[in-house]
């Protein structure tokens, strides 16, 4: 006899299972005022660089008139904006509001706590066991986006912290003539943060191209209200992509959803593509000071960016 049926069984087992554990048939889910598949939609604008509508269609198997009145709905909600693609007049590329991301920012928080408390009732070596899990999943169901989405952002997950540090030691050791000390300060961030982890207000972002990491950065806590920013860093490889401006978006996203009022960061007046995604970003310079901690004359700067 075929296994099929009892696999399928199985995977159904599982799907009504999960739906149970994360609530999402709950009727007030996540205290939310948008329904599962608005919420998601809004994620999806908020989380990609200026989709299309037929993009979210077709990744979200959504029926096209259908999220076209959805979207409507959002526009006159004053949730997202619509502005002509150059590339083709008959597209519109959306992006959301600062009303949208207001609206949609408890409904973030509110998702973070749940898994937050959902993993903390594991422990640390069962929670790497469940993401590994959810990993293998991932990879054997995806059919590959590479041609619409050239790259993927994820968490953090084992193995992660040792490429950061590997790569700011090549990356600025070889760009720039910087010594050893860049990939030190580097293994003791990523060291205390590993160490000092809050879930619920700091993270860690991951690009990743055709499988593997390119680019990474990181929130942590400064303050009850101050979140700083980290490590931000993207492989030659990867560069042109738009990863950079996106890794910062992430962060600042998370920051407003976990309430803190100010970004803080520090870079070096030589880094332009970083200083760039910055000042793009809406961050000001608000301090300069020299110093020669990594071996050359260097010009280093603080920025901020009121949430």
């Amino acid at each position: 006899m075929s296994p099929l049926p009892e696999r399928i069984a199985a995977v159904r087992r599982f799907n009504r299972f999960y739906t149970r554990a994360i609530g999402v048939l709950a009727e007030d889910w996540l205290e939310s005022p948008f329904s599962l598949t608005e919420a998601r939609v809004l994620y999806e604008i908020l989380h990609r660089d200026r989709p299309t509508a037929a993009a979210i269609a077709k990744d979200l198997g959504l029926d096209a008139g259908y999220l076209s009145r959805l979207l409507r709905a959002f526009a006159a909600r004053g949730l997202i904006a619509r502005r002509s693609s150059d590339r083709d007049g008959r597209q519109s590329l959306l992006s959301a509001t600062e009303r949208g991301r207001r609206a949609y920012a408890p409904l973030e928080s509110h998702t973070n706590e749940q898994v937050g408390a959902m993993l903390d009732a594991l422990p640390a070596e069962a929670q790497t066991r469940l993401i590994g899990a959810m990993g293998t999943i991932e990879e054997l169901l995806d059919k590959g986006t590479e041609a619409d989405e050239p790259y993927v952002l994820r968490p953090h997950r084992p193995g992660d912290m040792g490429w950061i540090v590997a790569r700011h030691g090549a990356v600025y050791c070889g760009e720039y003539g910087w010594n050893e000390n860049i990939e030190a300060l580097t293994a003791e961030i990523v060291a205390e943060f590993l160490r000092k982890f809050d879930r619920r207000r700091e993270c860690c972002f991951m690009a990743e191209r055709r499988g593997e990491p390119v680019g990474c950065v990181l929130l942590v806590k400064n303050s009850a209200r101050v979140a700083r920013l980290r490590l931000l860093l993207v492989d030659a490889e990867a560069r042109g992509l738009g990863i950079g401006a996106r890794l910062v978006d992430e962060c600042i996203r998370f920051a407003r959803a976990a309430r803190y009022r100010k970004i803080t960061l520090w870079t070096h007046n030589i880094l332009s593509a970083a200083r760039r995604i910055y000042k793009n970003a809406g961050f000001k310079l608000v301090a300069r000071k020299r110093h020669s901690e990594f071996g050359r004359d260097l010009v280093g700067e603080t920025w901020e960016l009121a949430l």
